[in-house]
């Protein structure tokens, strides 16, 4: 098969070569195939080449299968009927997919080359990138997934913060960035007493013996949480208010990324994600108690209720393009203005981000 796959491709560079008579272009260079604007399409040649050569990516993508690794969480939820869809034979690619419990495992499959496709932290995507390069990114999977919670009724605003404790995990990482960048937006960065821990479950239990506290934490815990103990209640979504007062950024959690080999080798690979994670995100977003069941079956949530009340709030989307290069160079730009070691000491460069032709 390999090597029916190599002369067929020899053949449409060859057929490349004879009918557009430059011998720069290549099989996968299908925009330059194209007429200039205002140019009138040849009869034959050049359209139909780009055709045949369009057509054959399709076919041999479709083909083959790629190995998607994923964190246990909101990122995985996005990609759940997705995956199913993939089983039936109802996506444009097929998909095999692993689900890992820590991002540094993710990360080592896509180094190695075991993940084709990774779905990854923002920040921990950059830097890795930054370490070794080799995959750009082609969508944001998940904006944010933090939420304010406490115990009653005293905070309907970021300033209502001000003079309080706020118990959250993840000290000198994204959640305590997103926080500090907030916070100095409303000018009350100083006026809120952080206080860290190593577990989400250690901030619930300090928020239930001191109920003057405010706690962050990340969904779906935090739907887990608030059906365990009645009493809390979610106050502020960060992504919200981060939106509020950073113009041309995201809050963002997650993004999908591709190793650049599997680009090289049939551009295809790009489209067709895209637009399978988008249709596959919408399925889960319509229709969360069908994406629930699913979502329990991958072992990412315990129970379909919680899967079901937590879809919603999980900010889960297929944003590519411009519009993701933008909100996801934004938000990357907030992290290293605060600590240039969250994404790698510098800014990622342009070869980052995956924008399609």
């Amino acid at each position: 098969m390999k090597r029916f796959v190599i002369f067929t491709l020899i053949a449409v560079l060859l057929l490349g070569l004879c009918a557009c008579g430059n011998p720069e272009t290549n099989a996968s260079d299908t925009q330059n195939l194209q007429p200039p604007t205002g140019e009138s399409t040849p009869a034959t040649g050049e359209s139909n080449l780009a055709t045949r050569n369009r057509d054959t990516d399709r076919e041999e993508a479709q083909e083959g299968v790629l190995r998607i690794y994923s964190l246990k969480g909101p990122t995985s939820m996005g990609i759940a009927t997705m995956l199913r869809d993939s089983e039936a034979g109802k996506t444009e690619l097929r998909y095999e997919s692993t689900i890992c419990a820590a991002a540094d495992e993710v990360t080592a499959a896509l180094v190695s080359g075991k993940a084709d496709v990774a779905l990854l932290p923002a920040n921990a995507a950059a830097n890795l990138f930054n370490k070794s390069g080799g995959f750009s990114v082609v969508a944001i999977n998940t904006l944010g997934v933090l939420y304010v919670v406490e115990n009653g009724e005293t905070v309907k605003s970021i300033e209502d913060l001000a003079g309080k404790t706020v118990c959250l995990t993840g000290k000198g990482t994204t959640p305590e960035y997103a926080l500090r960048h907030i916070l100095a937006a409303y000018g009350i960065e100083d006026k809120v007493n952080l206080e860290f821990k190593s577990e989400a479950q250690e901030v619930v239990a300090a928020m239930s013996e001191n109920v003057a506290m405010i706690g962050v934490l990340p969904q779906p815990f935090v739907t887990a949480a608030c059906v365990q103990n009645e009493n809390l209640r979610v106050a502020l979504d960060l992504t919200k208010e981060w939106e509020a007062v950073s113009k041309d950024s995201a809050l963002v959690t997650g993004v999908t990324v591709i190793r650049n080999e599997v680009l090289e080798r049939n551009p295809f690979y790009a489209s067709a994600l895209i637009k399978d994670c988008t249709a596959g995100v919408e399925a889960v977003n319509a229709d969360p108690a069908a994406a629930a069941e699913l979502i329990v079956n991958m072992g990412i949530v315990a129970k379909s209720p919680i899967a079901e009340k937590a879809i919603p709030a999980c900010n889960l989307v297929c944003i590519h393009g411009k519009e993701m290069k933008v909100l996801l160079s934004g938000y990357l730009q907030t992290l290293y203005d605060q600590n240039p070691k969250a994404v790698g000491e510098k800014m990622p460069a342009d070869e980052f981000y995956y924008v399609g032709e």
